[in-house]
C-alpha cells in the first residue's frame, strides 16, 4: 500500500506481517502497536501530524523504556548497543515534534522523512537486535528460544 500526502511523495506504508513477531508477548504487543501508530500518522493528512505525533513519542517513551529495563534488570550482554539506538531513534522523534511545534509546513516534510526512516529501520531492528532480546529473555525464563508458527510457509 502507498500513500501520498500534499507535503510528501508516494511512501510505503508500514505494515503488521509475521516476521515481525519474536515470540515473547510484551515484545509483540508493543511492536503491534508501533506498526499501528506510524500507520495512522502516515495516512494522516498533514494538518492532523501535530495532533497525532504525541502519541508516536508517548508510545516510543514507554516501548523503549520497557526494553531498556528489561535489558538491564536481565543483564542482557549487548545492551549499550541497543540502548543507544533506542536514544538516538527518541532524539529524532523529540527533534522532529519541536519542528512541528515550530514550524508545521517545514515539520509536515521532515516527519513524513522520519516516518519513512522508521518503516525503513523498524524491521531490520525487529529481527536483528529485538530478535536477540527475545531469545535471550525467553532462555532465562523457559530455558529455550521461542517457537513462532507463521502463516503464508510453503512447506515441501
Amino acid at each position: 500500500m502507498t500513500v501520498s500526502s500534499t507535503a510528501a511523495p508516494a511512501a510505503t506504508v508500514l505494515q503488521w506481517h509475521d516476521d515481525l513477531m519474536l515470540g515473547v508477548a510484551d515484545i509483540d504487543h508493543n511492536h503491534r502497536e508501533f506498526v499501528q501508530v506510524v500507520q495512522g500518522l502516515q495516512l494522516a493528512e498533514d494538518w492532523k501530524l501535530l495532533d497525532l505525533f504525541p502519541g508516536l513519542v508517548t508510545h516510543l517513551e514507554a516501548h523503549f523504556g520497557f526494553e531498556n529495563r528489561v535489558m538491564q534488570e536481565t543483564e542482557f550482554p549487548p545492551r549499550d548497543c541497543h540502548i543507544d539506538e533506542h536514544a538516538a531513534v527518541l532524539k529524532s522523534v523529540h527533534e522532529v515534534h519541536e519542528l512541528l511545534q515550530n514550524d508545521a509546513a517545514r515539520g509536515a516534510q521532515v516527519c513524513r522523512d522520519l516516518l519513512q526512516a522508521l518503516v525503513d529501520w523498524f524491521p531490520a531492528h525487529t529481527q536483528q537486535l529485538d530478535s536477540a532480546l527475545s531469545h535471550w529473555l525467553a532462555k532465562k525464563t523457559w530455558g529455550a528460544k521461542p517457537v513462532l508458527i507463521k502463516r503464508g510457509l510453503a512447506l515441501r
